[in-house]
């Protein structure tokens, strides 16, 4: 295998090998289940879905394990804010989430754990790291328990933190030895949820979540972790420290994406400038919104505007286009089996998808040549690019998936426009045929001026919105 992808850990590209041959395993951090999914949140679970596509692809069998933080601070806070139960909160938000994804077309996760769940695997991580004296209950018996940094001499080699200007976030707290440790266990707060431990009822800590789940499910050593930056520190940074400690490899790679900013500041809940995904999906369809999140690199910036968006959906427009042009005019077309080799050279690039999608466009324009000289074989040829090549990306226009999705270009809309294109074509066929060349005019100017593309090909008409040609 020849896939590249970039480490954070090691600030390089590596050569990735899987741990185990013919199986690949991936932790993705989901969501905090506090409130509406935004563009900001589903990013992640779209580039880390065509990763393990890509896998799929190469023939690996991939698990892959996407958590739900279904307790913490924020879920308490807002919950009691809108005088509802935190448990009935988190699982509202969980479903939006689900539905977010589900519409995104991300391959649903081989496990999808709450943290709830996994209380025990939790406590009995805490008794490794207390037993290694690598964490410490609170000396004033409260119930609070802290991973030392101190004692772990690697920590801040994730994020390039220096142990000694570190700074948690968290409360101010009496019980810590340094102000530097973090949080594994919170003791219990009157009216908050908690669970009984040998050091008193409480909650887990957000950092001691994922390592538990990830090594419930895969194993106390993986492949790949995955997350967006903005994770890097402290949770990522927190959650390699105390696994390691514990005595487990955890992750081999670490993986992170970017952000989608608005007016240059990360999409964030806290500064009130997210866009929701039900509210993006009323401006475009679902496979433009996942066309417009996978079309930059993973690893670069999305800064967000309406322009951006529109000129997303327009391109997407054009491979949807053809690869309908070629099906309804030549017939079924494979999803496999073409020559991928310069898309596959840019995804085995650290999942370069720019240069993957010019592979796809040039396929594109070779297919709608082919198809203006008659080749119909040709243009088969570059339609089964094209669809191996998306299929990939989770773009795939023949996906069963997308179809029936009714919305601006939609395949309902469009069917329902067709119908009356094709009525119109017709009719000036007809003009033609009788040597009417004025109607015949007259129709075809009707459908320019509708924004409607009329090409007269050895098969007949073929007509494409404005918006969809090269």
């Amino acid at each position: 295998m020849s896939l590249h992808l970039y480490d954070t850990a090691a600030r390089a590209l590596r050569e990735f090998h899987p741990q185990h041959e013919g199986r690949a395993s991936i932790y993705v951090c989901g969501a905090t289940v506090q409130g509406v999914p935004h563009v900001g949140h589903v990013r992640s679970s779209v580039n880390f879905d065509v990763l393990r596509r890509w896998l799929l692809h190469q023939g690996l069998d991939v698990s892959l394990v996407r958590n739900v933080t279904d307790i913490d601070d924020k879920i308490l806070t807002k919950a009691a804010e809108a005088g509802r139960p935190w448990w009935e909160w988190a699982a509202t938000h969980e479903r939006a989430f689900t539905a977010a994804f589900e519409a995104l077309g991300c391959l649903p996760p081989s496990v999808e754990p709450r943290a709830t769940g996994h209380v025990t695997e939790m406590i009995e991580l805490i008794s490794r790291l207390i037993d290694a004296g690598h964490a410490y209950p609170c000396d004033n018996g409260s119930g609070d328990v802290y991973f030392d940094v101190g004692s772990w001499p690697t920590y801040g080699s994730l994020s390039g933190q220096k142990p000694d200007e570190v700074e948690q976030g968290e409360q101010a707290s009496r019980g810590k030895h340094d102000p530097r440790d973090f949080t594994l266990w919170k003791a219990a707060k009157p009216g908050e949820p908690s669970w009984p431990t040998p050091w008193g009822r409480g909650r887990p800590g957000w950092h001691l979540e994922c390592s538990a789940m990830a090594t419930r499910y895969l194993g106390p050593s993986f492949d790949i972790h995955g997350g967006g930056l903005d994770l890097v520190f402290p949770h990522h940074e927190n959650e390699r420290a105390q696994s390691n400690a514990a005595g487990d490899g955890f992750a081999n790679f670490w993986l992170h994406n970017a952000w989608v900013t608005m007016a240059g500041a990360k999409m964030s809940k806290s500064l009130g400038n997210t866009l929701t995904i039900p509210a993006v999906l009323e401006r475009v369809r679902a496979v433009e919104l996942r066309y417009y999140l996978v079309a930059p690199h993973y690893r670069s910036t999305v800064e967000y505007s309406e322009a951006a968006l529109a000129e997303a959906a327009s391109a997407y427009r054009r491979i949807e286009t053809f690869v309908q042009r070629v099906a309804e005019r030549v017939g079924p077309v494979p999803a496999s089996g073409a020559d991928i080799g310069a898309f596959a050279a840019a995804m085995d690039d650290d999942l370069g998808t720019p240069a993957a999608l010019a592979a796809v466009h040039e396929q594109v324009r070779a297919g709608n040549t082919a198809l203006a000289d008659g080749d119909h074989a040709g243009a088969r040829t570059a339609a089964t690019a094209v669809r191996e090549m998306t299929g990939v990306l989770g773009l795939d226009p023949l996906d069963p998936h997308w179809a029936g999705a009714d919305a601006a270009g939609g395949t309902t809309a469009r069917s329902a426009l067709g119908a009356l294109v094709e009525d119109l074509l017709a009719q000036r066929t007809a003009a033609r045929t009788n040597r009417d060349f004025a109607r015949a005019d007259a129709i075809r100017d009707q459908l320019t001026a509708a924004g409607v593309g009329i090409e007269d090909t050895p098969d007949g008409p073929v007509w494409t919105l404005k918006d969809d040609e090269q």
